[in-house]
């Protein structure tokens, strides 16, 4: 199969590279999208060597349940061992020896085909496009915070960025908080949120700084760690998003003197997303940017590095 994979130094194109011959549901892959975290990993995060790719929407062309062979499905990327305390306990996203789609041992949607386990997989409805669906992982993402935090309507709310991930946090937090403000560094990329009555900023103003209530970090960059701190206000709460390969000269001690609640957030589940694209509460059709054929990876991971790009996709 044809597949963009990453050796460990640089990504490589193979028209031959293996198909995936688990026992596990088998899944053609219709279109995948260029992460922040496949940004990372290029640049050392995880040490991960082989196929990247985690979002994707694809069509299962094998599978033990034959009632899944032809439907469109999105997967959840972490797939736990099922044996260990951690997964007996329903925490598969905790396993200690999980495997991570394209991002820890495990193959991933860079490439014609996929496979993951049966749990994993979420047939779409056809109200769903291939292009809105390439974002169910990451909007599950956005929508753990929900779960993770008891979000106060009367809250102040902050973003910090406003890349793809800052983009679908925003649209999910005012689905419960009024009081939202995006900091960026992009009009382009903020004019889509103020569209959504979503209030924005770019720089921080001395009368920002400690007035926030709940801050999300959602800036993949070293410097988004301090301006988060610059917001919060004391016994205030952060949320870290960003998945950064290095955290260069991070002083944790404002965390102590404001006595800051800090809570690590990654994946989260794919029913509230999907279900919130399906009924059209949100939307997600504008930061789509361009697509890319597999065969020209170079040029979408170029293109999706540049500061004022959204939503990448590579098209196998």
């Amino acid at each position: 199969m044809k597949a963009a994979y990453f050796d460990g130094e640089k990504m490589i194109f193979d028209q031959n590279y293996p198909k995936p011959l688990s026992s596990e549901s088998l899944v053609r892959v219709n279109l995948a999208g260029i992460c922040g975290t496949d940004l990372e990993i290029l640049d050392g995060y995880m040490k991960y060597n082989g196929i990247l790719g985690h979002e994707f929407v694809g069509t299962v062309e094998k599978s033990k349940n034959s009632e899944l062979i032809g439907k469109r499905v999105v997967g959840e990327i972490n797939a736990g061992c099922g044996s260990c305390e951690t997964c007996k306990i329903g925490m598969f996203r905790h396993c200690p020896n999980r495997t991570v789609l394209g991002i820890l041992k495990r193959d991933g949607a860079f490439a014609e085909f996929v496979s993951l386990p049966e749990k994993n997989l979420h047939v779409l409805p056809d109200s769903i496009s291939d292009e809105q669906a390439v974002f169910i992982e990451p909007l599950a993402a956005a929508f753990e915070i929900k779960e993770q935090v008891k979000l106060d309507p009367l809250w102040n709310v902050a973003v910090i960025g406003d890349g793809r991930l800052a983009q679908l946090i925003a649209r999910v937090l005012k689905l419960s908080c009024k009081n939202i403000t995006c900091f960026g560094r992009h009009k382009n990329k903020l004019q889509s949120l103020e569209k959504l009555g979503i209030k924005t900023k770019i720089g921080i103003e001395p009368s920002d700084e400690f007035t926030f209530d709940l801050v999300i970090e959602a800036t993949g960059s070293n410097s988004g760690f301090s301006d988060t701190m610059k917001l919060t206000r004391p016994r205030g709460i952060v949320i870290l998003k960003s998945t950064i390969a290095s955290r260069e000269n991070l002083d944790l001690t404002p965390t102590v003197v404001n006595e800051i609640t800090l809570i690590g957030s990654r994946c989260g589940l794919f029913k509230p997303a999907i279900d919130a694209l399906a009924t059209g509460i949100i939307t997600v059709d504008d930061l789509i940017d361009s697509t890319f054929p597999l065969e020209k990876f170079q040029d979408a991971i170029i293109h999706a590095k540049k500061p004022d790009t959204l939503k990448v996709f590579l098209k196998p």
